[in-house]
Order: structure tokens, then C-alpha cells, then sequence
């Protein structure tokens, strides 16, 4: 499957390469419309200098991390959530027929080098953020497994948005909520939302696992929420949890289609 993504991704990429000029425009916007969060970020500091307890290094820190697992996974798997326009196209039903996964095919569908725009700024975000944290080395070994890990949370996320439109075909959005709405949400203190909200992203969707839990061991902070410590460490756990989750719903989803009949 990996082997399948890569040369089909290089033939998008090649393809893409022939308007060099439209490819740059969307790359660097891509990366100046996603540098506007982080002057939100800015603005908020202009006027305290903490927001539920975290500086402005530490919540540049939370937002990169997010954002940095956020881009990686909408580049590789964020066509996903676009299924329902194959779906009523037809589209879906050719890639049914072709001699490799319809899976990897969808998920790499038209792509472009637009898609680094996001990654390369979530990367220098975290790159500015971390000198400003001083972070010892038995607490800064935990920031890789959380990045890996928030990305298999988000893929599993885009391909459980996915598996939903082979019901919802008409409702996009109510993926949407659970994808883009997701990285909204863990690129700040979950402390600044209800305990109710919080205790949701952790037990139910587990977003809290994607930055938020192994953040408080990085920066050795106290949970809010008083909820166990081993949580900090769970990411593993949930981000395999949820994988399979999407793995299963993904191949049920594939198994009920039966065609646009066209």
C-alpha cells in the first residue's frame, strides 16, 4: 500500500509540476493563511501574558504539535473526507475496479505539493516554541511518539469522516467538525473549555491524546482535571484504538456501497 501511495502521489506531483507557477501560489498561501492562527495567538498575548496558565511559549508549543500532526495527516489522508463527490460523481466506482486499494487511491487523489504548505508552517512554529521552553531531555524524548501519534489520531479521524459519507452523503461538514474542528480545539489549553468538553475529548473522541495529555508530562504540569497520570501516557493506546476503529467502519462502509447506478 505504501509503495501504491508513493507512486501515485509522485504521478499528481509530476502532473501538478507542469503549471509550476499556480502550485507555488497555492503553497505559499497555504502557509500565510495558516501563519494568521498563529497571529491570533499573538493577539491574545498582547493583552495577558497567560492564558489558563500557559505562556506564550507553551501554547505556541501546543499549537505546533497539533498543527504539526493536523498537516501531516490532512496531506497524506484529507482527500477522505471529499468521498461523497466521488460518490455522487461515480468516481468511487472506478477506483473500485482498478488493481489497488480504493483506500490509498482516494486518500491520494489530485495530489499536490500545495498540501507541504500547511506542514512547513506548523513545523516552524514548533521550531520558534521550543528553545523558549528549555525542556530537559527526560521530558523532550516525549515530543516525536506525541507527534506520531496525533498523526495516526487525525488519519484515523479523516478515515472514520470518510466511512460516515458512505451514509451521510450529503454532510461533509458533520466530518469536518471532527477533523478540522479538532485541531482548532487542541491547539490551546483544554483547560479553557468546560470540564464536560474536556472529559469528551479524552473518553469518547480521544483528541486530548493528540497533544494535551502528553503535553502536561512534557512541561510537568498538573492535570485540571485531577484525571489519572497514567492518561499522559495512554496516546499509544488511544491513537491504535481508534485506528482500528477506522480500519473496521472504512471496510463496512466499503462493503454497504453498492454503486451510484449510473
Amino acid at each position: 500500500m505504501v509503495r501504491t501511495y508513493l507512486l501515485l502521489a509522485w504521478t499528481w506531483l509530476r502532473a501538478s509540476a507542469q503549471y509550476p507557477g499556480p502550485l507555488i501560489t497555492m503553497a505559499v498561501s497555504s502557509f500565510a493563511i495558516n501563519m494568521l492562527d498563529v497571529l491570533a495567538i499573538w493577539v491574545i498575548f498582547e493583552h495577558t501574558r497567560s492564558l489558563a496558565g500557559f505562556g506564550l511559549s507553551e501554547v505556541m508549543f501546543l499549537y505546533g504539535t497539533s498543527s504539526l500532526a493536523f498537516g501531516v495527516s490532512d496531506m497524506l489522508f484529507g482527500n477522505l473526507d471529499r468521498l461523497s463527490q466521488h460518490i455522487r460523481t461515480g468516481g468511487f466506482d472506478t477506483m473500485l475496479i482498478r488493481p489497488a486499494s480504493a483506500f490509498v487511491q482516494m486518500a491520494v487523489d489530485r495530489f499536490s505539493v500545495h498540501r507541504f504548505g500547511r506542514v512547513t508552517q506548523a513545523a516552524v512554529v514548533l521550531a520558534i516554541a521550543l528553545p523558549g521552553l528549555d525542556l530537559p531531555w527526560n521530558r523532550a524524548w516525549a515530543i516525536p511518539p506525541m507527534i506520531l501519534c496525533g498523526i495516526v489520531i487525525f488519519s484515523s479521524l479523516f478515515a472514520l469522516a470518510g466511512a460516515a459519507q458512505f451514509l451521510l452523503t450529503d454532510a461533509p461538514e458533520v466530518a469536518n467538525a471532527f477533523t478540522y474542528g479538532g485541531n482548532a480545539l487542541t491547539q490551546y489549553p483544554l483547560n479553557v473549555y468546560s470540564r464536560d468538553l474536556v472529559r469528551g475529548v479524552t473518553f469518547v473522541v480521544p483528541l486530548a491524546f493528540v497533544n494535551w495529555q502528553p503535553t502536561l508530562f512534557v512541561l510537568d504540569r498538573p492535570d485540571p482535571l485531577s484525571l489519572p497520570y497514567w492518561l499522559r501516557f495512554a496516546s499509544p493506546l488511544a491513537a491504535l484504538t481508534l485506528a482500528a476503529v477506522a480500519a473496521f467502519a472504512w471496510r463496512a462502509g466499503v462493503r454497504r456501497y453498492r454503486s451510484t447506478g449510473s
